[in-house]
């Protein structure tokens, strides 16, 4: 709810990161369902008594409100909605990539509820789903396309850059900005049949091989679209695969 230009009451968000401001107060980045990634001071927050401490927790599902203008508002009120189990382990770190991915590709105050409803469900099933049922691949594949869908990146795998059906026997290279174009490509191309692009547009990745792809391919135009900037979580996913 929106009461006025300042002042937002009742806002669905979560936490994506917190830094300490002052002695004891926090900045906040958050993101909320109708008003998008936005930066909030949490006055206080840090002092013993504050009501925001212990509140203001990642993976939470909050009703927030906020008042100010500007790069930073000044957060008034947070309440969790309800209480998940804290993730931990893997998917914690599979948390983090999410939070990570939004904040680097994401601008501050652009809405999008779709994709918000989209975090929120991605974070309950990493946060309530029994592990034998969590799907991480497919979980973070699906989130993957989704941010780049809803933020004007659109990933076609369903026919080629010029419109036409896919050939499922025939050899495609994806070229990000434009798309699937039939050839072999050659060095760092993304390269799959049109079966394999078609698996990847109805999000099957039984095949291990079309997962594998899927994890390339995501890999590929995540960091296009960073232009050069390097994942945190992706440098630690890397490291403990090395341990």
């Amino acid at each position: 709810m929106t009461t006025g230009k300042q002042r937002v009451d009742g806002q669905p968000a979560f936490l994506l990161q917190a830094h300490p401001y002052r002695e004891t107060s926090l900045v906040v980045d958050v993101f909320s369902r109708d008003f998008g990634r936005i930066g909030l001071v949490a006055r206080g927050a840090k002092r013993p008594r504050s009501q925001l401490r212990g509140v203001l927790v990642e993976f939470q599902p909050l009703d927030l409100g906020w008042f100010g203008a500007g790069e930073l508002r000044t957060l008034a009120r947070a309440e969790w909605q309800r209480a998940w189990p804290m993730l931990s382990g893997p998917r914690l770190l599979l948390g983090y990539y999410l939070n990570e991915l939004l904040q680097r590709l994401m601008v501050r105050d652009d809405a999008h509820p779709a994709l918000f409803d989209l975090y929120a469900e991605a974070v309950q099933k990493l946060a309530l789903a029994p592990a034998e049922t969590v799907r991480h691949e497919a979980l973070l594949r699906g989130f993957e396309k989704a941010l780049l869908r809803e933020l004007g990146y659109g990933l076609t795998l369903d026919h080629d850059a010029n419109g036409d059906a896919l050939d499922p026997q025939a050899r495609y290279v994806y070229k990000p900005e434009l798309g699937l174009l039939e050839g072999e490509g050659s060095g760092d191309d993304v390269s799959m049949t049109g079966a394999q692009a078609l698996a990847l547009h109805e999000d099957d990745y039984a095949d291990a091989q079309v997962a594998r792809l899927a994890k390339t391919l995501m890999r590929v135009l995540i960091a296009h679209y960073l232009q050069g900037q390097e994942l945190r979580t992706r440098r630690v996913f890397i490291e403990l695969q090395d341990l």
